[in-house]
């Protein structure tokens, strides 16, 4: 397994949607990825740029390449991972506001 920082531009108008679709749990039965990608989403921040960051757990060659397929192509793009310890990426970014701040 593999731990990655993750940094993405949201597309135009799909943060509301993503948000809403997060808070009704939509993507945690998406297997294997489902579970973990909600949570990080829902733990997303945004830098002052507009570019969403967030760490994600990933086992796929390339990375994310299941979660891009099913999800994160709808809502972003310029998706950019840098791989990290766990935590590291967390930790490179909580003082960030919350990109979903109820989520």
């Amino acid at each position: 397994m593999a731990f990655y920082l993750v940094s993405a531009v949201p597309k135009h108008g799909r943060l509301e949607e993503l948000g809403e679709r997060l808070a009704r749990a939509e993507f945690i039965l998406l297997r294997p990825f489902g579970a973990t990608l909600s949570a990080s989403l829902k733990e997303a921040r945004i830098r002052k740029d507009g570019v969403a960051v967030w760490e994600e757990e990933d086992y796929c060659a390339p990375p994310l390449a299941q979660e891009r397929a099913a999800v994160l192509d709808d809502y972003f793009h310029d998706l950019r991972v840098e791989k990290v310890k766990q935590g590291e990426g967390w930790s490179k970014i909580e003082a960030l506001p919350r990109l979903f701040p109820d989520a």
